[in-house]
C-alpha cells in the first residue's frame, strides 16, 4: 500500500464533507473559531434552516474562555462562554436573535451533543434533518458524537477551514499532521470509553 493511499484514507476518514441542504436546525459544536459560526450564519441567510443552536461553555481543560482565537480586532468582546461568543458571531452577521437557542454548559465535543439534545428536546423539536458546522478536520468525530445522539437524524457537515488546514493540504505541515491524526488517535480512544458504558448495561 503506497503512502499516497494512506493519506488518501485518512483524509476521507476525517474531513467528511456535504453539499447544504434545507435542514431543521444547524448545530455548532463548541469552539473559539468564528470560522464556525460565520459559516453557519451563510447558511442560516440561504435559507438552508430556521434555527442555528451553537453549545459551549469553554473547554474542559482551559477553565475559562480565553476569547477569539482568530478575527479578535472584529470581536473583542469580552465573552464569558463560547456560546455567547459563537451568538455574537452569528448577531453581528444578520442572524436574528430568536433564530439561535442557547446552550453554555458543555465543556467538550461529547458534552455538546449531549447538551444539545436536551435543548432541541426541551423546545419539542423533531430533527429529522440537521446540518453540522464544526471545524474542518474535526468533523468526523463531531458527526459521530452528534449522530449518536440523534440516531434517526440525518446530518450534513459542511465545515468551516481553521487554522488553514484542509483535506488538501493536513499532511504538508506537522501542525496539520498532528491535529488529523490526533483526531484520528481520538476516534477509536473517546469511542472505546463510550462503548465501555453500553458494555456496562448488559
Amino acid at each position: 500500500m503506497s503512502e499516497n493511499l494512506f493519506l488518501k484514507i485518512y483524509t476521507d476518514f476525517i474531513f467528511t464533507e456535504d453539499q447544504p441542504e434545507p435542514a431543521d436546525i444547524i448545530f455548532i459544536p463548541g469552539s473559539a473559531w468564528p470560522e464556525l459560526a460565520l459559516r453557519a450564519a451563510g447558511l442560516w441567510h440561504s435559507g438552508f434552516s430556521p434555527l442555528i443552536l451553537p453549545s459551549g461553555r469553554f473547554s474542559i481543560l482551559s477553565g475559562g474562555f480565553s476569547g477569539p482565537a482568530s478575527m479578535t480586532e472584529k470581536y473583542p468582546g469580552p465573552y464569558q462562554t463560547e456560546w455567547e461568543f459563537l451568538r455574537d458571531v452569528l448577531l453581528r452577521q444578520g442572524v436574528p436573535p430568536q433564530a439561535v437557542l442557547k446552550e453554555d454548559t458543555a465543556s467538550y465535543t461529547y458534552e455538546n451533543a449531549i447538551r444539545s439534545r436536551q435543548v432541541t428536546d426541551a423546545a419539542g423539536l423533531e430533527i429529522r434533518t440537521a446540518i453540522l458546522c464544526c471545524q474542518a478536520y474535526h468533523g468526523r468525530r463531531a458527526l459521530m458524537y452528534y449522530q449518536l445522539l440523534y440516531p434517526h437524524t440525518r446530518f450534513l457537515v459542511c465545515p468551516a477551514v481553521t487554522q488553514g488546514i484542509s483535506r488538501d493540504n493536513w499532511h504538508q505541515t506537522r501542525r496539520g499532521a498532528e491535529l488529523v491524526l490526533g483526531e484520528m488517535e481520538r476516534c477509536g480512544s473517546q469511542f472505546h470509553e463510550i462503548m465501555k458504558k453500553f458494555y456496562e448495561r448488559e
